[in-house]
């Protein structure tokens, strides 16, 4: 199992100087991977200052080299695919090979996602999804959906990473559709309502799931977690000061 931390890009100390100087700080400590919550106004306190992600993420990718970056999540709905996707790509060779993108449909909480029903959020998310795939492959793309219209568009910067950077899903996973979805791609990083998940769920989501497939999941027991399946625990962090935040960090991953 490996081991990552979860922040928002809120608060004082999380603009991308800071952020590089945490992902310094979480790469030191032990853990893999430092992943960035994906909203340009924060739902728990819209008076906090907040810092485009994907700028710090840039930063984080030169300030380190061994730790994977990337989202958990990027509701896919409020962007454009394909500049998602030529970020995802410039942010990979910038890591040398180190990011994920977590995606999700969003909820009603965003204030950009325009009030769209939590049916065309989930359309959005699949047809978006599968544009990304397409371009990462370096051909030329037409595509025709409900939301989004290519025709022999071609992106020929390709990820580093083979057969594409990690695509990890999230959601509620009691949702048939999300679960579906889930299984579609690289990996879990999804919830569970109104329970909260537990190694059983893991264990069912593992048996459906490819050998190469991760779960990443939050909470609860590491070990009863990694013997369960799951590939990867997460620690999320709230926006806090920055000696509190990197006091939890320098504290290292749990041991099992």
């Amino acid at each position: 199992m490996k081991f990552s931390v979860t922040v928002g890009a809120v608060g004082v100390g999380r603009d991308p100087r800071g952020l590089a100087e945490l992902a310094r700080a979480v790469e030191d400590s032990g853990w893999d991977a430092l992943f960035l919550e994906d909203y340009l106004v924060y739902q728990g306190d819209a008076s906090q200052p907040t810092y485009d992600p994907w700028i710090c993420l840039a930063a984080m990718a030169t300030a380190t080299q061994r730790i994977r970056i990337g989202t958990t999540v990027t509701p896919l709905p409020r962007r454009r695919p394909w500049k998602v996707a030529a970020e995802v790509v410039a942010l990979d060779h910038l890591s040398g090979g180190r990011m994920v993108l977590g995606v999700g449909s969003g909820d009603g909480g965003d204030p950009f996602l325009d009030r769209r029903s939590p049916k065309v959020l989930a359309e959005m998310l699949d047809e978006g999804l599968a544009i990304i795939d397409r371009l990462w492959t370096g051909e030329p793309v037409s595509f025709s959906g409900h939301h989004y219209t290519l025709e022999d568009v071609q992106l020929t910067a390709r990820p580093v990473q083979e057969p594409r950077v990690p695509v990890w899903v999230g959601g509620n996973l009691s949702v048939p559709a999300v679960r579906r979805r889930v299984l579609r791609w690289d990996g879990s990083c999804a919830y569970q309502r109104p329970e909260e998940l537990t190694p059983d769920d893991v264990r069912r989501l593992r048996a459906d799931a490819g050998a190469e497939f991760d779960v990443k999941v939050s909470g609860g027991d590491p070990a009863r977690f990694a013997e369960a399946g799951a590939t990867w625990w997460g620690r999320w962090i709230p926006p806090l000061p920055v000696a509190d935040t990197l006091a939890i960090v320098r504290q290292g991953p749990p041991l099992l």
